[in-house]
């Protein structure tokens, strides 16, 4: 079991199984979503995850057709994002309580990075969206 919670400790969630490796995407939709180069998301099944307090206090916005994001409507902090017709959330990794000794399995929208953003590791790099 892993928790999270946003910054402000009103959204608490728990995560009942093991966590998927990091998926980080450099999109400009992602970095304007984080305030950040980039966003490091776990993807998890909808069914893993339990919201224990907050769920009121999520708001939701459409950042493209299909796909929502999800954030804390107190302190904005972004807690996970999902594509319509799909139970799979893809939680924002910085949201977990604990630093879980997570891999990162790929980067995605690379030639959207900012130059000052590019970090060397042995994970897959792709130009736009990672292959499903």
């Amino acid at each position: 079991m892993t928790t999270g919670s946003c910054l402000c400790g009103v959204v608490r969630l728990r995560i009942d199984g093991p966590l998927s490796p990091i998926q980080v995407c450099h999109c400009r939709s992602c970095q304007k979503a984080q305030g950040a180069g980039f966003a490091a998301i776990v993807p998890v099944d909808e069914g893993q995850v339990t919201i224990e307090s907050g769920v009121g206090d999520l708001t939701a916005f459409e950042s493209s057709p299909g796909k929502t994001r999800v954030f804390c409507r107190h302190c904005g902090s972004p807690v996970f994002s999902r594509r319509a017709g799909q139970s799979e959330l893809r939680l924002r990794a910085g949201i977990l309580d604990a630093s879980p000794d997570l891999e990162i399995a790929s980067h995605a929208w690379c030639d959207e990075a900012p130059s000052w953003d590019l970090r060397e590791d042995h994970a897959p790099r792709y130009p736009g969206a990672r292959p499903i």
